[in-house]
């Protein structure tokens, strides 16, 4: 499966760098923001496109109020999405600008008429966020466009998960990524659950990777011990900027350090291979065989006093010890000479 030029199969790990409003509603910030994401090497920018009016009801009633141990906690949704929300007029700057920069970019939409728009700017995947996986219709319409479809599985139930994962099918769509998320911001350690990442992918049949919200680049690295084959994380420029989202967001330099420990983290667990590589060829010369431990005359018998299993490694193989011990060699052998079967004569062996 592929996002873009990237192949999750063969290229590594995919780790998007996640604008939201980190850009506090200055477009330079926001191309300043891609720039740096391209410069420290994320292989992708995600956007949010919505308007308040697409996300919620302007209503002051009390239901439209945060109140759930949130950093928004005493904020109208309305106005906190107001003043988060990336302008649609933006965008195909911003796009423009990535291509041109060569860094992957796409967008999580919030309904019908942003996927509409972000069809015309043709981008890589869409992105479903967490709180988002309950809308159904938004799943079934974005999954429609033959787009890679990444999900957010934050508050989601196992049959809701399971619901998307159909809904993707149904039309056709089978490239699916599931991420392991916690929709708490920041994320405490404890509620991470990174042992569902191995889960997601073995138990829906897709692959699976990780929408992390903790402070820190540690889970990341762990979820890609466990699986991850997408990593995304909150980016801004400068947290001195300021902005929503800026208290969870990982600055350039916090972003860069991730982005290496967890390149370093996939060298590390690299494959499953048991094949003779060009290194462990040459690393063989450092194994043990069997060599001439002292002189040894024509027709003479072969024993453990004048044979021993020593290193290097370019005698025979220490496993037919005691297949050769007490058979005869066809020719003098020096100390310090490799063993071969063709000095050995291989009947009538003496015990």
């Amino acid at each position: 499966m592929k996002i873009g030029n990237f192949d999750l199969e063969t290229d590594g790990t995919y780790i998007i760098a996640e604008l939201s409003a980190n850009h506090n509603g200055d477009l330079q910030n926001a191309l300043n923001t891609i720039k740096a994401a391209k410069d420290i090497g994320a292989d992708a920018i995600k956007l949010q496109t919505y308007r308040a009016d697409t996300m919620t009801l302007d209503c002051k009633k009390d239901d439209f109020i945060i109140d759930g141990g949130t950093l928004w906690d005493g904020k109208n949704l309305y106005e906190l999405y107001k003043e988060a929300y990336t302008p649609w007029e933006w965008h195909k700057e911003l796009f423009d600008y990535a291509r041109e920069l060569g860094i992957d970019i796409f967008s999580s939409p919030f309904d019908k008429s942003a996927v509409d728009f972000l069809e015309t700017l043709n981008p890589s995947a869409y992105k479903i966020a967490s709180f988002e996986i309950t809308d159904y219709e938004l799943i079934r319409y974005a999954a429609s466009k033959a787009r890679p479809i990444i999900i957010s599985t934050g508050i989601a139930t196992l049959e809701e998960i399971q619901d998307a994962v159909n809904i993707c099918k149904k039309e056709g769509n089978e490239e699916i990524v599931l991420l392991k998320c916690t929709s708490s911001y920041p994320t405490p350690l404890e509620d991470a659950n990174l042992k569902m990442i191995s889960d997601l992918s073995e138990r829906f049949g897709v692959i699976s990777g990780f929408s992390d919200h903790t402070i820190g680049s540690l889970a990341p690295v762990v979820a890609v011990t466990l699986g991850a084959k997408v990593i995304e994380k909150h980016f801004i420029l400068d947290k001195s900027i300021g902005g929503p989202d800026a208290d969870f967001s990982m600055d350039k330099e916090e972003f860069k350090e991730m982005i290496k420990a967890v390149r370093d983290t996939a060298k590390l667990l690299g494959k499953i291979d048991y094949s003779m590589t060009e290194k462990k060829k040459s690393s063989r010369q450092f194994s043990r065989s069997l060599y001439v431990s002292r002189d040894i005359k024509k027709d003479e018998i072969l024993t453990e006093k004048n044979i021993k299993s020593v290193r290097p490694g370019y005698g025979m193989h220490p496993k037919y010890l005691n297949d050769i011990l007490g058979l005869k060699v066809t020719k003098d052998i020096n100390f310090g000479s490799p063993l071969r079967w063709k000095d050995i004569i291989t009947k009538d062996k003496i015990y």
